[in-house]
């Protein structure tokens, strides 16, 4: 038995987020058809994070255990000939049995992108989340700072999260601004459900100036996901890297 550990790049736009379904298009779902026609075996493909749907990753990994004996390049070079255009291993690498892609995990990088801009910008649209409004990036900065730093991310979590525990310690959160590009960048050890949206879609609402920056500590010790205000769309989202 081989244990294949996969670092996985993926346009989201078309597929059903990360997490097999019955008689939807998904990443999980599409990788393990490829792994049968190439194995000939049914092999469960375990993913380091549940990415939603029209997420984008740069880095996720996965990993599967196999009867079949590839090199690491084979099952890259493999693999690469098979699946579809919007997504690509970057990597593959033969590890042993005491790897988990989820579990092994110390450290996830997500990054948001936002066109802040009058006029949208077509070739970024499935990328970038437009803003039109101006943003006040100094208040966001604030804010971010107030939410980096460990706490309860009750307020910023999808209501029917199935985790227990909602303490996470985010390390300082970054807004770099780039031409109309603004990227907010954020680290932890791991993430709730829609937690990195639900943060981007509330700095966005401070840089409206519908909310304030103020407001982040009273809002956390809510534990209410109603408070935090709106998720930001799905297609802004990448998932940079994951650190073992």
């Amino acid at each position: 038995m081989q244990r294949v550990q996969l670092t996985i790049g993926y346009d989201g736009t078309h597929y059903h987020g990360w997490q097999k379904q019955p008689q939807l298009t998904t990443l999980q779902g599409t990788l393990e058809d490829v792994l049968l026609k190439l194995t000939q075996e049914t092999i469960g493909v375990y993913g380091a994070g549940r990415t939603d749907a029209g997420v984008h990753a740069l880095g996720q990994v996965a990993h599967f255990d196999t009867e079949t004996v590839f090199s690491s390049l084979e099952w890259k070079r493999a693999l690469n000939a098979l699946l579809p255009n919007d997504m690509v291993i970057n990597d593959a690498a033969l590890v042993g049995e005491s790897f988990h892609a989820r579990f092994s995990a110390k450290m996830k990088t997500y990054r948001y992108q936002i066109l802040n801009a009058k006029e949208r910008v077509p070739l970024a649209r499935g990328t970038s989340w437009f803003v039109r409004n101006d943003l006040d990036l100094n208040e966001m900065r604030i804010a971010a700072a107030a939410l980096s730093g460990l706490h309860c991310f009750t307020s910023f979590c999808a209501a029917d999260t199935d985790v227990p525990n909602h303490e996470i310690d985010v390390t300082p959160i970054q807004l770099e601004q780039e031409g109309k590009q603004i990227i907010i960048t954020l680290q932890a050890s791991r993430f709730l459900r829609h937690m990195v949206r639900n943060i981007v879609g509330f700095l966005v609402e401070v840089g409206r100036g519908k909310r304030k920056a103020n407001e982040v500590a009273t809002i956390l010790a809510a534990r209410d996901r109603t408070r935090a205000g709106p998720t930001a769309p799905a297609h802004g989202l990448i998932l940079v890297k994951i650190e073992y």
